[in-house]
């Protein structure tokens, strides 16, 4: 029967709607024969929903959204309508009021009040997936990646368009492959997931699963693997295989892994789940256990053991317990290596599992002209109510995060800052640095008089590039205040990285590992070592690999031979293979597209 939900036709035929009229043309949802869904109207959105986020605290979503839409051309106001449509498609409900009262309450700040045709209305109940709190929190991201989306898709011809609409795996990769344009996106890299995944089935609903949790999909695959006949790369053609295995065996009945029966064999925190007492479920206002997020009412979209991350990770499980005990130690933890060891992704994933939510983890970057105003407080150029220049004090990223934990304690926060040698770190953190040995002391902020304190359950980790020059700039006082992590290639856990890696995502291609062992060997420079991710590609091609190397790797190796260029040529590709073959005794084929290396 395919991933197709029997019992929510009125959703698919609306979501049958809004792909014909806004995404095949450029109509509109509720007015048809009125051109809404264009690049002019997207672009114009995106300029003034995402690009100018209103980071208020306190007003709601809809006055934040008033302010925003002000003066707005009303098809941009009724796009806006048409677009929060499209984001509660997925949302399961028996009562849609509240979905219709935010959407007609937009469509009235048109000069003429547009109306939600009944079709429509009737489309949004019964739902498909029970997303949970997360999915509504992070309304402004999931929003921004269905504007992101459309705004993309109508740069494509319509040719185009009906191969990606009749091929859904061209689809998907046309989705996951838009890029962030909005300083919302770019500035909170990972957000918005659900609202991808979502748009996955209601454009291709037979292809794709009802399921807008990336760690559920992980979770239900990896417990059926048993169903695959052979490794499937792609996580969305594995559950495709077990989803017909499954009904296979049920003669053809359709099946929903959330049904009791499954969910047990996946789900490890669900027995506790329904042994819970009835009003706990039913405060999260979601019966059906085959609505329960997809867990997200009640268990955290990211939540996921260390064993689980080793695993995803190919790192040892005690590695990781290592790190968390660090963490525990001092709250501040740093890893550092060459690029491309993996200290970044380690980083957030790492972040976000022990967090247990992606609503709990806060990325920003450091660079030389980052300031203490762009990342604990200082004032900034604003707009008054009369659209006056002005200045407003704005909190930057380390403060917001000390307040949400502050409001939270039983949670663990996380702020990831990649890069940290790369700012001047004396002027960023300024006064921090005694907050972060001290932190049941408080001090006063150089633009605020009320006392603030790092809360203890907000805790850093930091990465840092070992072969980026600014390393000697690393203050001592900083030094003193963080766990240091090595990540290097040489030396455990990320030495046999690639070639674990490999074994399981590109099979036949595990040699790679060789030359680039052979290449840090011969670079004989443990802080600029060639690290393993940037062949960390499932499917790994011998064509990939020539593109990676020769316009990647070779740059970084050439700017670590500078004033050698001689010897650049020792690292041509071709060149460590026929080294490495000569060196081996064995045939050529061991190292290249035919076979494997004679050791594996």
């Amino acid at each position: 029967m395919g991933s197709r939900k029997p019992d929510s036709e009125r959703v698919y035929a609306a979501a049958d709607l809004w792909v014909d009229r806004c995404l095949r043309r450029d109509d509109s949802l509720f007015t048809p024969g009125q051109k809404i869904w264009c690049e002019r109207w997207l672009s114009e959105l995106r300029a003034r929903l995402l690009n100018q986020p209103d980071e208020r605290q306190g007003p709601s979503f809809a006055e934040k959204l008033e302010r925003q839409l002000r003066d707005a051309p009303p098809p941009v106001i009724q796009l806006m309508g048409e677009t929060l449509y499209g984001h509660f498609l997925i949302v399961a409900t028996q009562d849609s009021t509240n979905q219709r009262q935010l959407m007609q309450e937009v469509l009235g700040w048109l000069p003429d009040p547009v109306e939600i045709p009944t079709e429509l209305i009737d489309g949004l109940v019964p739902g498909i997936a029970g997303p949970g709190p997360a999915f509504h929190i992070q309304r402004p991201f999931q929003l921004a990646v269905i504007i992101e989306f459309a705004e993309q898709w109508k740069q494509r011809s319509s040719e185009e368009h009906e191969l990606l609409l009749t091929d859904p795996w061209v689809f998907k990769e046309f989705l996951l492959a838009v890029e962030p344009k909005s300083r919302l996106l770019t500035e909170f890299p990972g957000r918005g997931g659900m609202q991808r995944q979502a748009l996955l089935h209601l454009v291709h609903p037979d292809a794709f699963e009802s399921i807008i949790s990336m760690e559920h999909k992980r979770m239900i695959a990896s417990a059926f693997a048993g169903l695959l006949d052979e490794p499937v790369a792609d996580l969305d053609r594995a559950l495709a295989v077990i989803r017909a295995g499954l009904e296979r065996g049920r003669g053809g009945e359709w099946l929903s892994f959330y049904r009791e029966e499954f969910r047990d064999q996946w789900d490890p925190k669900f027995q506790a789940l329904r042994q819970r007492p009835a009003a706990s479920t039913a405060s999260t206002g979601v019966a059906d256990p085959e609505t329960l997020d997809q867990g997200l009412g009640t268990v955290d979209e990211s939540a996921k053991s260390l064993d689980a991350l080793a695993l995803e990770l190919n790192l040892p499980a005690e590695f990781l317990r290592t790190l968390e005990r660090l963490l525990e130690d001092k709250r501040q933890l740093v890893l550092q290596g060459p690029p491309g060891t993996g200290k970044t992704f380690v980083a957030k994933q790492l972040a976000e599992c022990l967090a247990g939510s992606l609503d709990r983890v806060r990325l920003v970057q450091f660079h030389p002209s980052y300031t203490y105003e762009d990342f604990v407080q200082g004032y900034r150029p604003a707009l008054d109510d009369q659209g006056r220049a002005t200045f407003t004090l704005r909190d930057g990223p380390l403060v917001e995060m000390a307040g949400l934990a502050q409001r939270d304690p039983s949670h663990v926060y996380f702020l990831v800052i990649d890069e940290i040698n790369r700012g001047n770190l004396a002027k960023v953190f300024g006064e921090l640095f005694f907050l972060l040995e001290y932190r049941n002391e408080a001090i006063r902020l150089q633009y605020s008089d009320a006392p603030f304190r790092l809360p203890p359950n907000l805790q850093i980790i930091g990465t840092m590039n070992t072969a980026d020059r600014s390393i000697a700039l690393v203050d001592l006082a900083l030094r003193r205040r963080f766990h240091f992590v090595e990540f290097h290639p040489q030396t455990a856990p990320i030495e046999g990285l690639l070639k674990r890696w490999l074994g399981t995502h590109a099979q036949g291609m595990q040699w790679v590992a060789d030359i680039v062992d052979h290449a840090n060997a011969k670079l004989d420079n443990r802080e600029a070592a060639v690290g393993p991710s940037y062949f960390m590609k499932a499917g790994l091609s011998e064509q990939q690999l020539e593109l990676i190397w020769n316009h990647n790797v070779l740059p970084y190796i050439e700017e670590q031979l500078y004033g050698e260029p001689d010897r650049l040529r020792e690292f041509g590709l071709e060149v460590l293979r026929s080294e490495l073959v000569e060196g081996a005794g064995v045939d050529d084929q061991s190292f290249g597209s035919d076979g494997q290396h004679a050791d594996d």
